[in-house]
């Protein structure tokens, strides 16, 4: 895909359109990547309107019985966390392996240590 022919989603925030931009430019993807990209910002943008509205409004609130309870953008930002990071997972954007300086992995380590991966 030609990145000079592929302009970031407008209702993304500034910042995540930048960061869109830089991975359509540093990557190849193909059109179905791309719309993994855009759900990836468009999860991101939501985790930080639920970080936003929770540092506004504290993290509870109180119920009609005097409980205390978890405000809705909690599980909207937990949520939208969760989303990012499958959907980086599935795009699979760290293309270079981990280099030999790098230490092991713990499944490495119990890979070696058991023999079972």
């Amino acid at each position: 895909m030609n990145p000079t022919k592929k302009r970031a989603p407008g209702h993304l925030q500034t910042a995540t359109r930048r960061w869109w931009s830089s991975v359509v430019g540093d990557f190849e993807l193909e059109p179905h990547h791309v719309r993994l990209l855009t759900l990836a910002g468009e999860a991101w943008d939501r985790c930080v309107e639920a970080r936003e509205a929770l540092a506004a409004n504290g993290l509870t609130f109180t119920d009609r019985h005097g409980s205390p309870r978890a405000r809705p953008e909690v599980g909207i930002e937990r949520d939208a966390r969760i989303a990012f990071a499958r959907l980086l997972r599935e795009l699979g954007l760290d293309v270079l392996p981990p280099s030999e300086s790098r230490p092991p992995t713990i499944a490495a380590n119990a890979y070696r240590q058991t023999g079972v991966g």
